[in-house]
């Protein structure tokens, strides 16, 4: 199986620069994975596709600002500094740019000092270390200092901070947002909730391993970067209650689809706990819990466009992403939605 396989062509104003005023307004496909059926929504019209029984698996995280622009110590040296993993003692594992301007010994000063950082080791793929130095407590210097971390193809200031977050963001820890999560609103939820759904939540804080550019053309030669996740006991049993029973499990977005299969036995029981998960899912992949998805459209030649086509199947993804570009649907982070379920008339 080839990355080359992944490819489709998308012209770049398809790319969603903003966020819709209303979050739920965005549009919606829905894509039968059995037979490759396609209808076009609205979606916040996902309610009648979910049904009293079903339970719908959120991720609480939350988004920091990580993103620092600091100035090299002892020069006029601008140095952006993108948080990644929180290691021990004020050592956060960065991306840092231009990196060969932070030498093991470099002194990053950000906000007059406010916030110092100290590069104490070089890792995989060029990270840095960071030990960090402040007065205070550090998620307060990091609101005043830090920037949302929005992708690249993202080239619009994010005028509130909170569009790049869902409303049920609790657990802070992620350098990206879970983006499918984004559609909904607390207004949805509740009608959800009364048509007798259940929602369940787990916790992946997403770094950016999983946005990163697979470069080998063997696509079972890639690694994903780990992420750290958790599931609790009490929703656990409410996610295996909801299997024994016969609802199906709908995972809002790839992050909480990562952490169902990486947390679940191989009969489909999902295990409360937490740890580290590099599961890289692509097709030929059987799916242990997960039933249905919702998700954004993402990038070509992505893992996440392999872990959709792993759900729905290469070809039916192919062909939707092919009509969703035909009409015009709006791409990645701020953009629409799809569907991926069975059995629509």
């Amino acid at each position: 199986m080839k990355t080359s396989d992944f490819y489709y062509d998308l012209p770049e104003e398809l790319i969603a620069q903003d966020p819709l005023e209303d979050r739920s307004a965005s549009r919606l496909m829905v894509l039968d994975k059995n037979t490759g059926k396609i209808q076009h929504h609205i979606f916040k019209e996902i309610v009648h596709y979910l049904n009293p029984g079903d339970c719908l698996v959120i991720n609480d995280t939350k988004v920091i600002p990580a993103r620092l622009y600091g100035t090299k110590v002892g020069t006029d040296a601008k140095i952006e500094v993108l948080l990644l993993k929180r290691k021990e003692n004020n050592i956060w594992e960065t991306l840092v740019k231009p990196g060969k301007k932070a030498k093991i010994g470099t002194r990053i000063s950000f906000g007059d000092g406010l916030l110092m950082g100290e590069v104490v080791d070089i890792v995989e793929e060029g990270n840095r270390l960071i030990q960090f130095s402040y007065d205070g407590i550090f998620e307060e210097i990091l609101d005043k200092l830090g920037q949302m971390p929005l992708p690249p193809y993202i080239t619009h200031q994010l005028k509130d901070k909170n569009r790049y977050q869902t409303v049920y963001a609790k657990h802070d820890g992620s350098a990206a947002a879970p983006t499918a999560g984004l559609h909904f609103t607390p207004e949805l939820l509740e009608e959800i909730k009364a048509k007798g759904v259940n929602i369940a939540h787990v916790t992946l804080h997403v770094g950016l391993g999983t946005f990163r550019p697979v470069k080998v053309e063997d696509v079972t030669q890639h690694h994903m970067h780990s992420e750290f996740y958790v599931v609790e006991e009490d929703q656990a049993a409410l996610i295996n209650e909801t299997k024994k029973k016969g609802g199906k499990i709908i995972s809002v977005g790839t992050t909480s689809l990562r952490t169902l299969e990486s947390a679940s036995s191989e009969d489909g029981i999902l295990k409360a706990g937490s740890g580290w998960t590099d599961i890289f899912i692509y097709p030929g992949y059987r799916f242990k819990i997960v039933d249905r998805l919702i998700t954004n459209f993402h990038l070509p030649e992505s893992t996440l466009i392999m872990l959709v086509s792993a759900l729905a199947g290469k070809e039916h993804i192919m062909a939707a992403y092919e009509e969703a570009v035909k009409d015009k649907y709006r791409f990645f982070s701020f953009g629409d939605a799809m569907f991926i379920t069975e059995g629509i008339e």
